[in-house]
């Protein structure tokens, strides 16, 4: 993967996200794009060299991420997913793993569940893509660690719910999330 060369050999501090995290640990294969976090300030430097090695950088009216093409292939430099800033500890819990013929650090599961939960709201509520997801890699994620990090959301319960009627995960393990109004009403 071109864009983790690069960075890795410029020395920008990153991680893999999303659909190609998903992919290193087990999960199914993403077409979509490549997500890659890195800090707010490593940001600018990371598209500065990816557009060196011959990206194409576009300005996206997102305030989280900054965004380059390779060919066809968009590729996401977030450093604010879902509010939450990428900081230098969250890079440091990346994984080392293969991602097709190069390894690269990549988010740990758990991480990359939060984050795909912190996502869903009335606009974005498609539990499809995600429930492949879980169903592959559904032994490396803390789902306890998962239900506590998104009790907010009523549409990560939702979907925790979903995967415990399932069977893909345990909710019996489950403590009611930080804040959560509904604490003590059933699994969650």
């Amino acid at each position: 993967m071109r864009v983790a060369n690069t960075l890795r050999s410029h020395e920008v501090r990153f991680a893999l996200a999303g659909g190609c995290a998903a992919y290193a640990h087990g999960g199914p294969a993403s077409e979509h794009d490549v997500d890659v976090f890195v800090t707010e300030q490593d940001a600018p430097i990371a598209r500065k060299v990816l557009v060196a090695a011959g990206m194409r950088a576009v300005d996206p009216p997102e305030d989280w991420l900054l965004k380059v093409y390779d060919g066809d292939c968009l590729v996401d430099l977030i450093f604010r997913p879902s509010g939450r800033p990428v900081t230098p500890e969250r890079l440091r819990r990346a994984e080392e793993l293969r991602v097709g013929a190069t390894t690269a650090p990549v988010i740990p599961a758990t991480e990359l569940m939060v984050d795909k939960l912190l996502i869903l709201g009335p606009h974005r509520c498609d539990f499809t893509p995600l429930l492949l997801i879980a169903r592959s890699v559904r032994e490396k994620i803390d789902w306890a660690e998962v239900a506590q990090q998104t009790g907010d959301s009523p549409y990560a319960r939702a979907f925790l719910t979903l995967l415990t009627d399932l069977g893909v995960a345990d909710g019996g393990r489950f403590a009611p999330g930080k804040g959560d109004a509904h604490a003590g009403q059933g699994p969650w």
